[in-house]
């Protein structure tokens, strides 16, 4: 989830052709985005390294929820106040390569601990599906679901706050706030849809893919918490 670009001349006062371009090219990022993520991740459970990155983490984890969402701002952040575009892949990359690290500990917990590593294969598939019909119906009713800003920045800051509550008076977070952060990448995934067809200017297709994939990752994260949650 990201701020709303309209500094520049939106995608949508473009022509059809394009705005097709700019949209293509925004989802093939998006895509190469999660191959790459998967393969970086296959890298770090294969070589052993997700183990030695997961077993630190693991002792900090309140730590590690609070990075991840913090990751997921920051690069978006960045990747909006850079013009070039090799800046805008730099921040696409790190972002990539971050979130694959953050991830390490859940992949070990659900592959070495529950012994149960087909529920990644699961989680990725609900989550995918999931993000494919909320693109779907923002693409189809083409609506404008910027209004969605205000909520998601008071969602993420309660979300901050309540995990940060956890970390201090020790209390555990539980099932409903996965469900609850669901349903909010949910929402930015719309946002973050509706933003790539209404307001991006055409120079920040980068931009664009990264704001989705943090997104889907976001939603990524608490589905498979919500998997992880029932062994």
């Amino acid at each position: 989830m990201n701020q709303n670009v309209n500094y520049l001349a939106p995608v949508a006062e473009a022509s059809v052709a394009d705005r097709s371009d700019f949209i293509w090219k925004c989802y093939a990022h998006v895509v190469a985005a999660i191959l790459a993520f998967a393969g970086i991740s296959a890298y770090f459970i294969q070589s052993g390294l997700a183990e030695r990155i997961a077993i630190p983490m693991l002792n900090s984890w309140f730590l590690v929820l609070g990075a991840f969402m913090l990751v997921g701002w920051g690069a978006t952040h960045v990747a909006h106040r850079v013009e070039s575009k090799n800046a805008q892949y730099a921040a696409l990359g790190l972002f990539v390569f971050a979130e694959a690290l953050i991830f390490a500990p859940l992949f070990y917990v659900a592959i070495y601990k529950l012994q149960r590593p087909e529920i990644i294969e699961s989680a990725a598939g609900v989550t995918l599906l999931g993000c494919a019909g909320l693109v779907a119906t923002a693409m189809i009713t083409r609506k404008d679901f910027s209004f969605l800003r205000g909520m998601l920045v008071w969602g993420g800051i309660l979300a901050l706050v309540a995990i940060v509550s956890s970390m201090i008076f020790g209390f555990h977070l539980g099932t409903w706030f996965s469900v609850a952060m669901v349903g909010f990448a949910g929402a930015a995934v719309l946002y973050d849809t509706s933003n790539i067809m209404h307001h991006y200017p055409q120079d920040r297709y980068v931009a664009a893919s990264l704001a989705l994939f943090s997104s889907i990752a976001l939603m990524f994260w608490y589905v498979l918490q919500l998997f992880m949650s029932r062994d």
